[in-house]
C-alpha cells in the first residue's frame, strides 16, 4: 500500500493540475476574507442594535468583543472549498480521460488497492488544501479585523480544524463525483453551477416554504462545517436563534455565518459525509466493473 500511495503522489506532483489550482484557491480564500474582514467590523456595530442584538445579549457578550473575525474565515475557506473538490474530480475521472487508469489498475494486486489508495492520499491533498485556504483567510482577516474581535485561541483551533475537515471531505466528494460522471469537463462544469448558483438560489427561492434545505443539500451542509463554528460563536445556528427573530432576518444572520439554514458544525459535518460517502461508494461501486480498454 506504501508504494502505491508513493506513486499516487508521484502521479499527482508530475501533472500542472496540483499548483495550477493553488492559484484560484489562495486568490479566493484571501480576497473573500479581506472583503468580509471589512464588512465584519461595520457588523460589529450592526449588532449592537435590533434583532442582533438580541442575540448578542442573549449570549452575554459585548457586540465589540464579538469575535466576527470568523465569519471573515468562514466566507474565505467556504468559496475556496470548490478547488479541491474540482481537485478531486481529477482523481479517477482525469485518468480515464488521459487513458492512465490502466497503468494505475494494471500495476496494482486489485482495483481495491489501487482505489484505496487514491482515497488515502487525496485525504492527504485535501487536508495541504484546507491548511494554506485557512493560512491565507487567517492573514487576511488579520490584516482587516480589529484584535478585539478576532477569534480566541480556541476559536482559531476550531475554525482549523474544521476547515481541514471540510476541504478533506470536498476532495471525497469530487472523487465520486467524478468517477460517477466520469467525464471531467462535465463534472467541473456541474459542481460549479450547483455549488455557486442551484443550490443557494433554490435554498433562497424556497426560504418562505421551508428552511431545511440548507440543513440538508451538499453544498450547504459543506459551508457549514466552518460556518457552524462562526455560527456557534454567536448563536445564529436554526436551533439556537431565538422565537422572536423574522423569517428573513433569520436567513440574513445566518447567511452571514457562510450558510443559510445551518445547523452545529458536527451536524453539517455528518450530513456533508452522507453525501460524501453515496458518491464516493457510488463512483467505487462503478469503477469495479468500469472497461479499462
Amino acid at each position: 500500500m506504501g508504494r502505491l500511495i508513493k506513486a499516487e503522489f508521484r502521479k499527482t506532483l508530475s501533472l500542472n493540475t496540483w499548483w495550477i489550482l493553488i492559484i484560484p484557491l489562495v486568490l479566493v480564500a484571501f480576497w473573500m476574507s479581506f472583503a468580509w474582514g471589512r464588512i465584519t467590523n461595520d457588523f460589529a456595530d450592526w449588532i449592537g442594535s435590533g434583532t442582533a442584538r438580541i442575540i448578542a445579549e442573549q449570549a452575554g457578550v459585548s457586540a465589540d468583543a464579538l469575535p466576527v473575525g470568523l465569519l471573515s474565515i468562514a466566507h474565505g475557506v467556504n468559496i475556496a472549498q470548490l478547488v479541491p473538490a474540482i481537485f478531486g474530480v481529477f482523481a479517477l475521472a482525469g485518468e480515464y480521460n488521459s487513458k492512465t487508469i490502466t497503468t494505475t489498475f494494471l500495476t496494482a494486486p486489485n482495483r481495491v488497492s489501487a482505489l484505496t489508495a487514491k482515497m488515502i492520499t487525496y485525504i492527504l491533498w485535501g487536508a495541504l488544501y484546507g491548511l494554506l485556504s485557512f493560512a491565507v483567510s487567517a492573514l487576511a482577516t488579520a490584516i482587516t479585523v480589529d484584535s478585539d474581535r478576532l477569534p480566541t485561541g480556541g476559536q482559531w483551533l476550531a475554525a482549523f480544524g474544521a476547515t481541514v475537515l471540510a476541504y478533506i471531505l470536498v476532495t471525497l466528494f469530487g472523487i465520486g463525483f467524478g468517477a460517477v460522471l466520469n467525464k471531467v469537463v462535465l463534472a467541473v462544469i456541474l459542481l460549479i453551477g450547483y455549488f455557486l448558483i442551484v443550490e443557494n438560489v433554490l435554498v433562497i427561492a424556497m426560504w418562505n416554504t421551508t428552511d431545511v434545505l440548507g440543513a440538508i443539500l451538499p453544498n450547504s451542509t459543506a459551508n457549514g462545517i466552518v460556518g457552524g463554528v462562526a455560527a456557534e460563536a454567536f448563536g445564529i445556528d436554526s436551533i439556537n436563534l431565538p422565537g422572536g427573530v423574522e423569517h428573513w432576518d433569520k436567513l440574513g444572520l445566518q447567511l452571514s455565518a457562510g450558510a443559510p439554514g445551518l445547523i452545529s458544525w458536527w451536524a453539517a459535518a455528518l450530513v456533508f459525509l452522507a453525501w460524501t460517502l453515496v458518491f464516493f461508494v457510488g463512483g467505487w461501486a462503478s469503477n469495479q466493473r468500469r472497461d479499462i480498454t
